[in-house]
């Protein structure tokens, strides 16, 4: 199948669930026995793999998420969410349950995230034959950390598409990401728990067998090493005030896989996520709302991009 005969554009694995957003005076919160949420406590659908999904799918390419979810009230906000952005999402029967968690919101948009990790069976496992027809179906698949994914990884390199992957916000050292870091060809990783990005992107450059490996640095930019040379992208100027960095690495990988899909160099497809994630900042973490195409190529061509 050529990449002109293939039915979708990317292929989001995993990642899929609901989050509860509470904003919080500051973070760390100190210990009260309780605090009063006057901006109130919302629940909405959208972790990582739909993040990307959404900002995938806002860019105008056809996108095609593969997850599991239950058969609950969260399950319907993530199936209503992919329906009403035209996203295609197969949804595996979970008895475990929709994935959860709670995000904490600083005043200065900054989070913390507590993830429900029994949402989940340890024998969880894309089936096979579904996984090979969907990877060949696509012409690039992300891979989101979260379990069964890793166990995805050797039939997804023998299928010969094209991988991502977001190590989040990896130490350098914990085993569970190296797989994924080594398997994919464009790797995203958060620069906030590295004490040496650049160390760390060489050896995942020298270890597997990424083209590119981005460091995101939120207001400070990223990192890009390709080709064997690091750049620093810098940060690109949020358009209004910034309220929650919720899903702002989402929309940085989003937006450079889509300049990537369409030709452009690694550094252009770097400033793309760039504009994509000071975007995401400016965007309350109750709504779902991705920067399109249109105004994604304005600003990166705008003075001072």
């Amino acid at each position: 199948m050529t990449a002109a005969e293939r039915v979708h554009d990317v292929l989001v694995l995993g990642g899929a669930g609901v989050d509860t957003i509470v904003r919080v005076p500051e973070l760390p919160l100190p210990y009260a026995d309780s605090y009063m949420i006057d901006s109130g406590i919302r629940t909405r659908a959208g972790q990582t793999g739909d993040f990307v999904a959404l900002g995938l799918a806002a860019l105008g390419l056809r996108t095609h998420h593969v997850d599991f979810l239950g058969d609950d009230p969260e399950g319907d906000l993530v199936r209503a969410l992919h329906s009403e952005h035209g996203i295609t999402l197969t949804a595996l029967p979970q008895p475990a349950g929709t994935k959860r968690a709670v995000n904490l919101v600083g005043p200065d948009g900054r989070r913390l995230s507590l993830y429900d990790t029994t949402r989940g069976h340890p024998g969880d496992r894309f089936p096979e034959a579904a996984l090979r027809a969907s990877a060949a179906a696509s012409r690039h698949v992300h891979v989101t950390i979260t379990q069964p994914g890793a166990h995805a990884l050797p039939v997804l390199r023998e299928t010969g598409v094209p991988l991502s992957t977001d190590l989040h916000d990896w130490d350098g050292e914990n085993p569970y990401h190296e797989a994924f870091a080594h398997a994919a060809d464009v790797v995203f990783l958060s620069a906030a728990a590295l004490a040496d990005p650049e160390r760390t992107m060489r050896r995942i450059g020298e270890r597997g067998r990424a083209q590119a490996v981005v460091a995101t640095a939120g207001a400070e930019g990223a990192h890009l090493l390709a080709d064997g040379v690091l750049t620093r992208i810098p940060p690109a100027r949020p358009p209004a005030p910034v309220v929650d960095s919720n899903g702002a690495g989402d929309a940085f990988a989003a937006a450079f896989l889509y300049g990537r899909l369409a030709g452009e160099p690694p550094e252009r497809c770097a400033r793309y996520g760039a504009i994509a994630g000071a975007h995401a900042c400016t965007v309350p973490a109750d709504r779902a709302e991705a920067i399109g195409r249109e105004e994604l190529l304005r600003r990166a061509a705008a003075p001072g991009h």
